[in-house]
């Protein structure tokens, strides 16, 4: 009886990581517009930087400042994918923010998803890796000043 159930425990584990596993890898697109959105509503963008995706209208640049490139996560456990990635992408624009601040910068370039190095480019939408446990959002662009600030 006792190793029937320890096998049974052994399957329903082993099931349970492959679930995690598979999950930990599924790609999902959001709404640029509306993390923005959300982040200027709740505070936590300021306005004093811009964020131009790949494929967006972008004034013409002044100066560049370098690369730009930032890898958030956050817990998803008890948030549905939308709220998990959305959390995940504001961390990821709140870094890129300060950094383009602390460079003298008023926007970044060229943003594009990099989830796992795998780029995707949307001038609508973002990529974010969405999991059980954690989503993710990994971005990079270049720091600039734009012409219309």
């Amino acid at each position: 009886m006792k190793s029937i159930l320890s096998c049974l425990l052994a399957f329903a584990l082993a099931g349970l990581l492959a679930n995690t596993a598979e999950a930990r890898d599924k790609r999902v697109q959001f709404d640029i517009a509306s993390a923005i959105a959300a982040g200027e509503a709740d505070g936590s963008l300021d306005g004093s930087v811009k964020f131009y995706f790949e494929g967006q209208a972008t004034p013409r640049l002044f100066a560049e400042f370098g690369p730009a490139n930032t890898n958030r996560k956050t817990n998803a456990v008890g948030k549905s994918e939308r709220e998990a990635c959305q959390w995940a992408m504001l961390g990821a624009l709140v870094a890129l923010q300060d950094a383009a601040k602390a460079r003298g910068a008023d926007a970044v370039v060229g943003l594009r998803s990099n989830f796992k190095r795998e780029v995707f480019s949307s001038p609508t939408q973002y990529q974010c890796g969405a999991g059980r446990l954690m989503a993710g959002v990994a971005l990079l662009g270049t720091y600039a000043k734009v012409a219309d600030r």
